[in-house]
Order: structure tokens, then C-alpha cells, then sequence
């Protein structure tokens, strides 16, 4: 039996929502919520065959107050984030936000979560898109919750085609791209900081062109996360046979359980990897975006190791070419920091205050046009993002028609200089080598995702080349990712590289450091760009996180390589790495320098 929960009376002012302070034209979404904010819900089930299982999906239905067969309502779907439910703070508030605005919100444990059955398969389009595809059918009238409850008071497009739309992130933002690609009957989609390929969050090689090339496995994020899976039990104590696989794996599908123990082994035989990584890719947007067809408002984090901004432009750029409808938001906060404390003005999904800021006034504003087809609401600029050097909240947010490109180019001199001209290149050769241990910090993973204090980032000395800048004679607001191309000559990796064991091949760690007159040196949001050396013969080029940030006038820039870095996997045995510069052939970094 379903549960019936009185109805939630909302102060007035939370209707209303702040003033809209924010600098840029938008206009505020017209409001369509229930006259005194009154909603219901009630917990259903729903049993559904998908992957191979037959398992119940476990759901709240939020229904807004007036929602009947006469008066139809617009619907937004939503589930948790990994290892979350549809009981935890944001995906609960997620259902509450929209339905005091007059949605029907229905949102869901994701499969393997929760009270919801199945094994955790990481966002499959075959199985965790077809799962929501189910509850979709449940929202267009198609069929009931197996308490017989049935919803006939969702706006149509036609019989059997909700007006639907999606929001939420990280795993319950894969899930949006997973369900749009398998079920077109989905109408607008708001995914945050999610992935675009599994393969590279996981196992990251920054190196251009290097998809066959196995990267820097990500071990504190990974394990960390492969923990909380296998131990859903621990926190939500369920015995419901759909979530067992077995011992050896206990709650995921086989091939994600493999594909963990096949990067924590620190090998990568040729067959076994590729297939493995390709599974990755199975489970990611850069497999199935071809399909995406509903509006797109990317939403992507720049505190975040996990996804970064590199994840949130390709899908972005992916979309576009296709000429699905795509906008792409780069805000404050993700995976690594800023999720439950975000910053002044910016939105906060477990408090709900959409209109108050610029991504919230954004998402009711994409849902306006496309859910309520509201045809005069501005849906916003195609790309927007966070300023966090602008002191006033109401005026961080910038915005352009498009990414900006490679603009400011830099060389790396032979005397550990980074020179704006070829020519000041001074010849010489620089030499560091790595140990068996890592000696180079940059984040302890899992640190800002719980709130833990983390060593400030670090590199030993002898493992590790810089090359600073001269002081900057004015404020360079970088803006995108930078990308660097480089030549090492590295005896022992090259005698290595092909031993049938990409392990063998050459690692090693790029970033970009803010050095401020007095010395301290900032590394923005702890980024790095692990590399795997395709062929060590050979120059590459290596694309490093995005990042937006102003480095202050008299601040200097550092770019550094270095041999390791504790939150990865690294090179197997001590390989020696000698960088040769001079004025014709040299390595260099571009800058993507945002004109403000």
C-alpha cells in the first residue's frame, strides 16, 4: 500500500523567491505554481524487467495541488546521486522544488539504490535509461504503479507522450543523457556534473588522439565509490535478491567489478584492457550522444577531479555538431568542494532557491520553454561561467556564444623560463626522475567531497621541471582548458613501451600553478592532467582540465611536469626524463585567454 502524506503548506515568500539581481538579460520564468503551494505525495513501486532482472523500482510522486485530468501539469523526473536514494537531501528537494511550482515530480531510488532492486550498472542506457523509460510510461498513462495508481493528470503532447523533462546530477545527471538517447519521448534535460566518458574519469590520459592508450587510473575516487556500491547494504539494509550478483561482486553488474579490479591490479594486457575500457565507454554519453535529441542545459562544476570541465565540452560540443539544442553552464561547485556549502548566489539544490540564483533562475527558465512552451522565455546565452575573482554575487557569472579558443601562446625555455616568444628560448636540457613512491600532492580525492581538511598540493624537488613566467604586466583571465605540447626523450620508457603492457609506457603529470609576488603558489582546484605517453619517440599534445581563472597582475604563471602524483597510479619502475629545449624545437603551451 502506497503511503499518504498530508499536504505541505510553503510560506508565501518561498513562492515568490528573491528579487532576480543578476547582471545578465534573462528573463524570469513566469510562475506556475499551485495559488497557495500545496502539493501531496505518495511512495509507489514499480516492478520492471530491464538487464536481464525483473526488480521494483521505489519512487515518490510529488503532486501539485489543482493537477487533475481537466488541469494536466508538465512532469520532471529525477533520481540520486551515486549512493544516495531518492530520500536524501537534494533528490527530495528536487521533487518538493518543482512540484511547489506546479510540476508533477516523480523521483526515483536509482536501480541498485535505496529501496530500488537490480544491480548498480553505472547509468546503462540499456538498463538504467530503460528503467526510467518504464516510469515514464507510468507519467504518459501507459501503465500503473503495482499499487494500481495511475497518473492521467500529466499534460500530453500526444497520447502516450508525457511532457517530461529531467534534472539532477552527477550519476542522476548520466542518467538524464543515459534516458534521452533510448526514449525520445523525453522533452528537456538539465544533467550537472556529470561524465562524458567513464574510460577518462576513471583512468584519465590527457594526451590528444590516445583513446586506445590506457591513462593514470584514479584510485582514491574509484575505490572510494566501488566502496559505497558494495556496501549499499550497510546503509540501507535490504535483502531483495535483484541486487545481488555474487560474492565476488557483490551489487554491481560483472563487468564494472572487473573493470575496477583490472585497474587496481596496475596492468594493462592489451585484450583484457580494451575491452574493459570499452565497456566504460558503453556506459557514457561519448558512446551514445549521437541519440540525444531533447534541449540540453549542461551544468558542470569547476571544483570537481572527478568529472571535470573537459567531461561537460565534449558532451556540449558533441550535441551542437548535431544540432541538438545545447546551452552549457560552468558554476562553482562539484564533486570537489562547494556541493553542500556553495557560494554566495549560487544554487543550492538541498535548499531549493531557484529563483535566487543564476543557475536556478536558468533551469526554471529552460523548463518554461520547453516543458510549459513558453516561446518568449529566454532560455540564456549558449555558454556562461562562474567568476569567482568578481566580489559582488549578483555579477560572477560572464557569457559568451561560445567557448573561447587557444589564444596566448607560451614557450618553455631551456633555462626554466616560460617565454612569450620563440625567440628568448635559450638552449638547454633538463633532467627529473621519478621514485617508486609518489612525490608530487595534489588533492587528497575524497577530501572536499566530506568536508576533510587536505594538504596544500605539492612536488619534490629532482621529481618534478617547472618553467614561471615573468611577472604578468596585466590580469590574464584564462578560461577553457589549456593545452601543451611537449617532446621528452626517455631511454627506459622507450625500451619499455612496447612490451605488450601499456604500464610499461611513460607517465607523467602536467598542471598549471598561480604564483603570487610573495611566493605562494596556488594550484586551481587541484587539477592535474595525468598523460600516458602514446610513443615517447614522438612529440604529443596534451589538452589540460579547464579551468576559469584570473591570474592577477604581478602574479606568475609555472607550468610544471612531474613524475607522479598520489591520487593516481604511476610509472612502473624508476624512468628518467630529460626535456631539451631551444629556440626551433620546443614545447609549448597555449592558453585559452577569455577577452574581458
Amino acid at each position: 500500500m502506497s503511503r499518504r502524506v498530508p499536504r505541505f503548506r510553503i510560506p508565501l515568500a518561498l513562492l515568490l523567491g528573491a528579487t532576480l539581481t543578476a547582471p545578465l538579460a534573462l528573463t524570469a520564468p513566469a510562475a506556475a505554481t499551485p495559488a497557495d503551494g500545496q502539493f501531496t505525495v505518495t511512495a509507489l513501486k514499480f516492478t520492471v524487467q530491464v538487464g536481464g532482472r525483473t526488480c521494483a523500482i521505489d519512487a515518490d510522486l510529488y503532486r501539485p495541488a489543482g493537477a487533475d485530468r481537466t488541469r494536466p501539469a508538465p512532469a520532471v523526473l529525477a533520481t540520486n546521486g551515486f549512493g544516495g536514494s531518492k530520500s536524501d537531501g537534494q533528490t527530495n528537494a528536487i521533487g518538493k522544488a518543482f512540484a511547489q511550482r506546479g510540476y508533477v515530480s516523480l523521483v526515483y531510488s536509482g536501480l541498485g539504490f535505496g529501496r530500488s532492486g537490480c544491480l548498480i550498472s553505472l547509468d546503462d542506457p540499456a538498463v538504467d535509461g530503460a528503467a526510467a523509460s518504464r516510469l515514464i510510461d507510468f507519467l504518459a498513462g501507459k501503465r500503473a504503479a503495482d499499487d494500481g495508481t495511475k497518473a492521467d493528470f500529466v499534460t500530453l503532447d500526444r497520447p502516450g507522450d508525457p511532457r517530461v523533462g529531467m534534472v539532477g546530477g552527477s550519476y542522476g545527471g548520466a542518467v538524464q543523457l543515459a534516458t534521452a538517447a533510448v526514449d525520445h519521448r523525453v522533452d528537456a534535460i538539465v544533467p550537472m556534473i556529470t561524465w562524458n566518458d567513464l574510460a577518462y574519469s576513471l583512468d584519465p590520459n590527457n594526451a590528444v588522439g590516445s583513446a586506445s592508450v590506457p591513462g593514470a587510473f584514479k584510485w582514491q575516487w574509484t575505490n572510494g565509490f566501488y566502496l559505497i556500491g558494495e556496501g549499499q547494504p550497510l546503509s540501507e539494509p535490504n535483502l531483495d535478491p535483484s541486487r545481488i550478483n555474487s560474492l565476488a561482486c557483490l551489487h554491481f553488474v560483472t563487468q564494472a567489478c572487473e573493470t575496477i579490479r583490472t585497474l587496481n591490479s596496475g596492468t594493462y594486457q592489451a585484450d583484457r584492457t580494451a575491452e574493459l575500457l570499452a565497456y566504460a565507454r558503453s556506459v557514457s554519453p561519448v558512446t551514445y550522444a549521437r541519440r540525444i535529441k531533447a534541449p540540453t542545459l549542461l551544468v558542470q562544476g569547476q571544483a570537481d577531479s572527478l568529472f571535470n570541465l573537459n567531461e561537460a565540452a565534449a558532451t556540449y560540443k558533441t550535441l551542437k555538431a548535431q544540432g541538438t539544442t545545447t546551452r552549457m553552464i560552468w558554476q562553482s561547485w562539484g564533486h570537489s568542494g562547494g556541493v553542500t556549502d556553495p557560494a554566495a548566489g549560487e544554487l543550492n539544490l538541498s535548499q531549493g532557491n531557484f529563483e535566487s540564483s543564476y543557475v536556478g533562475r536558468r533551469i526554471l527558465a529552460w523548463f518554461d520553454r520547453y516543458l510549459r512552451k513558453q516561446k518568449n522565455v529566454d532560455t540564456g546565452p549558449d555558454f556562461a561561467y562562474y567568476r569567482d575573482w568578481v566580489t559582488d554575487p549578483n555579477g560572477r557569472y560572464a557569457t559568451a556564444d561560445r567557448l573561447p579558443g587557444l589564444s596566448q601562446k607560451l614557450y618553455l625555455s631551456g633555462d626554466g623560463k616560460l617565454v612569450d616568444n620563440r625567440r628568448k628560448v635559450s638552449r638547454g636540457s633538463r633532467t627529473y626522475t621519478n621514485r617508486l613512491v609518489p612525490t608530487s600532492h595534489s588533492e587528497s580525492s575524497l577530501a572536499g567531497a566530506i568536508g576533510l581538511p587536505d594538504p596544500a598540493p605539492y612536488d619534490t624537488e629532482g621529481t618534478y621541471l617547472g618553467w614561471t613566467s615573468e611577472p604578468l604586466a596585466r590580469a590574464v583571465s584564462v578560461v577553457g582548458a589549456p593545452r601543451a605540447t611537449l617532446r621528452v626523450i626517455s631511454p627506459k620508457a622507450e625500451r619499455t613501451q612496447n612490451s605488450g603492457d601499456a604500464a610499461d609506457r611513460l607517465v607523467l603529470f602536467a598542471k598549471l600553478y598561480d604564483v603570487a609576488p610573495d611566493g605562494t603558489k596556488t594550484l586551481v582546484h587541484r587539477l592535474v592532467a595525468p598523460v600516458r605517453v602514446p610513443d615517447v619517440r614522438k612529440s604529443f599534445t596534451v589538452t589540460l582540465p579547464g579551468i576559469v581563472h584570473r591570474y592577477e597582475r604581478g602574479h606568475r604563471l609555472q607550468f610544471v611536469l612531474a613524475a607522479s602524483d598520489d591520487a593516481y597510479f604511476g610509472n612502473r619502475g624508476i624512468k628518467p626524463v630529460t626535456v631539451v629545449s631551444g629556440p626551433r624545437n620546443t614545447g609549448m603551451l597555449e592558453l585559452p585567454v577569455a577577452g574581458e
